[in-house]
């Protein structure tokens, strides 16, 4: 029986691009690098904070270049006032009725964990996360389990007793990692490729069909 839903973050939970494009174009512009537009920016995220920005560098990224850019865009994405960062429709609703209804939530993204908790408290203050796993530099990041077994350490649960759930290829890669079963949602980022692949255990398109799995 299923008592845990572990969820992504960004293209999950919450639909966050259009910031990360503002932040990521100003400091582009910055250091005198080509800005991308939103569709050039989506294959580039799902990693690390470091593997995104190596991507979004391309022929200008090396390890000092992903070392300086990083900070700077850091700096003006913490300033900026992410006002375009908002849940997915029905998320909240449909989180507390899983919380009402005794299932366990997660959220573990490569996302650092500061800014996770700012938009949970800011968005999610009624729901009860039972673990907030976040990316810590010191850590493997996902698709590396690391996160998940965290989370069912603290849960004193196993894999076969969660779902991950999530929009991208690290997400169904994390799950196969931690050997659970997977979700896919089709309003993130994903891609054809990530919603035709035979690992998760279904695709969904509205939040509400996360009922169908209990």
């Amino acid at each position: 029986m299923k008592k845990l839903c572990i969820f992504d973050f960004d293209g999950t939970l919450f639909d966050s691009v259009e910031d990360v494009v503002i932040c990521f174009n100003e400091a582009l512009s910055e250091y005198g690098f080509p800005t991308l537009t939103r569709d050039e920016y989506i294959p580039c995220l799902g990693g690390n904070i470091d593997d995104i920005v190596s991507k979004v560098l391309g022929v200008n990224s090396n390890p000092q270049n992903i070392e300086s850019f990083k900070k700077t865009y850091l700096d003006l994405y913490d300033s900026s006032k992410k006002e375009k960062t908002i849940p997915f429709p029905d998320s909240n609703e449909v989180l507390r009725n899983l919380q009402d209804n005794g299932i366990l939530l997660a959220i573990n993204s490569n996302r650092l964990t500061y800014s996770l908790n700012e938009f949970v408290e800011k968005f999610f203050s009624d729901i009860d996360f039972v673990a907030i796993e976040g990316h810590n530099i010191n850590c493997p990041s996902k698709p590396d389990p690391f996160g998940v077994k965290n989370i069912l350490n603290k849960t004193n649960l196993s894999s076969d007793e969660a779902f991950y759930i999530g929009d991208s290829i690290t997400d169904i890669k994390t799950a196969q990692n931690a050997d659970m079963d997977c979700v896919i949602v089709e309003w993130g980022y994903g891609d054809e490729k990530t919603f035709n692949h035979d690992y998760p255990l279904k695709v969904i398109n509205e939040f509400s069909q996360l009922y169908e799995l209990f």
